[in-house]
Formats: structure tokens, C-alpha cells, sequence
């Protein structure tokens, strides 16, 4: 499974392998071996691959079907106010302070329920 998703990752990228390998500062023909699942890394490099695709390493290892990583702590805090301050408001208004302190805990909610 996890040749599989670490080549869909990288096509996904729009990368080459050569352009993977640069960017994670291994070499070209290490990863080839991985994608094509003749060996695997180790798992300080597994978290490179998950850090760089924004994903978990149990979707890397095909243990889970979620694809990208829950946010937590001051990461999710941010990810909840980007997500308000790009959101229009309602009937064209911003968001009311209160509103969106409410807003912000139904999302902190929705994500810890997520983690479970």
C-alpha cells in the first residue's frame, strides 16, 4: 500500500521523482525503491513524506483511508481562522464576533470528534 500512495502523492505534486528527492534531500534512486516497493524507509523519513503531502503516516502505510492530517493546537486555531476570515459571512455580512467564537467551537468539536 504504501508504494502505491507515495507514487499517487508525488503525481499528485505534480512531481518527478528526481524533483521528490531533491526537495527531501535523499537520493533519486532510494526513493524509486521505495515507490516501487522493493524497500522502505525508515520511519524518520516516513514522517518527511507525511509532513511534506500534508498527510498522516497512517495513510501513508495504508492503516487509515484519511488522507490529510487533523490539525491540533495552535495549527487548528489558525486553520478555524483562516477558514472564517475567507468565508463571506451571512447575506453578504462579516462574521459577528460572537458568531464567530461560536463558529470556531463547533469546528474545534468537529475535529476532535474526528480524531476518535
Amino acid at each position: 500500500m504504501f508504494p502505491e500512495r507515495l507514487k499517487s502523492l508525488r503525481l499528485e505534486a505534480g512531481l518527478t521523482q528526481k524533483e521528490i528527492a531533491e526537495k527531501l534531500e535523499i537520493k533519486q534512486q532510494t526513493y524509486a525503491q521505495w515507490e516501487s516497493g522493493r524497500t522502505k524507509p525508515r520511519s524518520a523519513t516516513l514522517n518527511k513524506f507525511a509532513d511534506f503531502f500534508n498527510v498522516s503516516t497512517d495513510y501513508l502505510l495504508g492503516n487509515s483511508n484519511r488522507k490529510r492530517k487533523i490539525p491540533e493546537g495552535e495549527e487548528l486555531e489558525e486553520e478555524i481562522d483562516r477558514a472564517i476570515d475567507n468565508s463571506v459571512g451571512f447575506e453578504g455580512e462579516p462574521v459577528s464576533d460572537h458568531d464567530r467564537e461560536v463558529i470556531k467551537e463547533v469546528l474545534r468539536n468537529y475535529f476532535e470528534s474526528q480524531r476518535d
